[in-house]
Parts: structure tokens; sequence; C-alpha cells
């Protein structure tokens, strides 16, 4: 059997502006929460399976420049509701890595948006096909995804 991605867990300054941002613009469900002092965490799903828990456990915001996490990386089923998600985050004021949709490489029928949570990690809601034509920021033989 080939393991595959469970749920992920992010460490976050403020577990209310995280939730809110999780839950409120990209639609991720509460399923559960503690609220004790010191020990407050946000279970958070799809309607179908956990996909994520968000704990307040970090003193200060992302490092892209430190070991572990690069980006995390969400699916959409089409290339218009990853343009609704797009709506949803500029209306929120969220950082956007790349203006608009863009592919992953030059060429490319995958791609996305890639941006940043209230901490600064880095995420992208992307697509398998539906993006060719779009343009390929950076390095034309390099990843989009890999280097923001």
């Amino acid at each position: 059997m080939t393991l595959r991605t469970g749920h992920i867990g992010l460490n976050v300054t403020d577990l209310d502006r995280s939730l809110a941002f999780y839950r409120d613009v990209l639609g991720f469900a509460l399923v559960g929460e503690g609220k004790e002092e010191g020990r407050r965490y946000a279970f958070l799903g799809d309607g179908e399976r956990l996909v994520l828990t968000l704990w307040q456990q970090a003193q200060g915001a992302y490092d892209g420049a430190r070991a572990g996490l690069h980006h995390l990386a969400f699916e959409a089923d089409s290339v218009e509701r990853v343009r609704e998600y797009e709506a949803a985050l500029r209306a929120h004021g969220t950082d956007f890595a790349h203006e608009g949709v863009v592919a992953h490489h030059e060429g490319a029928a995958s791609g996305g948006i890639f941006f940043h949570d209230p901490d600064g990690t880095r995420l992208e809601i992307s697509v398998s096909e539906g993006v060719g034509g779009a343009p390929a920021p950076g390095d034309a033989s390099a990843p989009t995804c890999g280097f923001f």
C-alpha cells in the first residue's frame, strides 16, 4: 500500500484570524476545536474528511527559508472554480505571489493561483487541466509552484 496524505497540521500565530481565513474565505467547515487557553486548535474539513488542523503554537510568521513545508496545494475541480477562489481571496485582501491564474510551467495545461495565508504560509489552488495559454512566471523550465 502506498501512503497518502491524511490531513495537514499548520502552526498559526492567531487561531481566530486563521480560522476566519480558511473557513470564511476558502470555505472549509469547522468540524472541531479546542478552546482551552494554551491549547487552542481547529479541525477543518471538506464535508467528507478532515483536511487541516490549525494549531495556535507559532511565535512568528512562516519562513520559507527554513526546512519544512514549502507550500500547501489544494485542487479545484475547474479553472472557473479557481477564478472564484481568486475573487474571494482578492476581496479579502490576500497577498498573491503571481498575478491571476498562471501555468505550472510554460505550455502546461495545469496551473492555478499562488498566494499566502495570514501567517505567510504559501498556498496554491490549482487544476490539472484547463489553464492552457496562461502565462508561466519566471524561468520557463522551472515549475511555478516551486519558486514563490
